[in-house]
């Protein structure tokens, strides 16, 4: 990927363009305290555990935190770095190499949805920084109303009690974009060769099923059907699943692997109901059962976490050995590295008309393969 020089709109040069990323958050230690903090105010927001208010609070205080503060919390254990959590780590990182990239004419934030650092303190600092238009840009390439929604809603709820609102933009999801797409498949490459995988495994994080039905404006279409995600059209341009199986065709396509030796499947599932099927877990274990040896996974998120360190890289390696597999090797996020900076400068092209004009839009397009 060829990297080219920035230059700012000219609006963005009399004024200074705030480029606000937004993740979902981390919690402050791996200690039950800061976890059980974390944990309550992720699963107290209305669209991630989307119950009624008291019976969310009922499950939320009597059920969850006291189960799964001190176990999430022996997890993080396992992954945390001496600078602290891996996504904040990385996000980090990732904002300070961006910042580079894009210049004086553009003040970038990360922000976490629930933890610190706080949408609230990122909005101030931008503000302070002379920041008088906002790009908004959730580090989801698919759409969830549980992980964008709530991030946009969010800055928009904090941006208008502002006596001076900014003016705002949101990058939609791109989990089609070529430059992201780019980046998963130059990841994902060196990892399926020598010895080439039994199976390739593309998980995504899973939601609930009554999530997606919920975003379908036909109410007739999404999970009605098997092959209800098979194109994406008017009926479910926003289904989290369908984008799904739309980046794993689109990485498959890439990267050459046979339908038969993939499968799309869905992890972190939560609480009894149904979740978006095949969990990963199961198909793990299914898969190994069957006589696979080796195997790959391609996570779906953007920075390594929980979810793809202990989740994935411990205890879905100890699933795969216990039903008969050998080697299971996760490809890493894309995090900081310098690929994805490129590629997240040339979705911001896109998805705004705050941060470029049209030419330098069309340059950074084209540092892209």
């Amino acid at each position: 990927m060829t990297t080219v020089p920035f230059e700012p709109a000219a609006a963005a040069q009399r004024e200074r363009v705030g480029l606000l990323l937004v993740n979902v958050g981390t919690p402050a230690a791996p200690r039950p305290r800061e976890v059980r903090r974390y944990l309550r105010e992720f699963l107290s927001d209305p669209r991630v555990l989307d119950l009624p208010a008291w019976r969310r609070r009922l499950l939320l205080e009597l059920v969850i935190l006291p189960r799964r503060a001190r176990a999430s919390a022996a997890a993080y254990r396992q992954i945390w770095t001496d600078q602290g959590s891996p996504l904040l780590v990385h996000g980090r990182a990732l904002a300070a190499k961006l910042q580079a990239r894009l210049g004086d004419g553009v003040r970038v934030e990360l922000a976490m949805r629930y933890g610190s650092p706080s949408i609230a303190g990122a909005l101030d600092r931008l503000e302070r920084a002379g920041a008088t238009r906002l790009v908004l840009l959730p580090l989801y390439p698919h759409y969830s109303s549980a992980a964008t929604g709530s991030a946009v809603a969010r800055v928009l709820e904090l941006a208008a009690r502002r006596w001076t609102t900014p003016l705002l933009q949101i990058v939609p999801p791109f989990y089609d974009h070529p430059a992201y797409l780019d980046v998963r498949t130059e990841l994902a490459r060196p990892f399926l060769v020598g010895p080439e995988p039994d199976h390739v495994f593309m998980s995504f994080h899973g939601l609930p099923e009554r999530q997606v039905r919920r975003g379908d404006p036909t109410g007739v279409h999404c999970l009605a059907r098997a092959d209800c995600c098979a194109t994406i059209d008017g009926r479910n341009r926003h289904c989290y699943r369908a984008q799904c199986f739309a980046t794993a065709a689109r990485l498959a396509e890439r990267l050459a692997i046979p339908r038969f030796r993939m499968t799309v499947c869905f992890q972190s599932r939560l609480g009894r109901s149904p979740w978006l099927r095949p969990y990963s877990d199961r198909v793990l274990a299914d898969e190994a059962g069957r006589g696979a040896r080796h195997g790959v996974i391609v996570p779906s998120f953007v920075a390594d976490c929980l979810e793809t360190v202990e989740e994935l890289g411990l205890r879905g390696l100890e699933t795969w050995r216990r039903h008969g597999g050998r080697s299971l090797r996760v490809v890493p996020a894309p995090n900081a590295d310098d690929r994805f900076v490129e590629a997240l400068a040339a979705i911001a092209v896109d998805g705004s008309s705050f941060l470029f004009d049209r030419g330098a839009a069309e340059v950074a397009a084209r540092s892209s393969p």
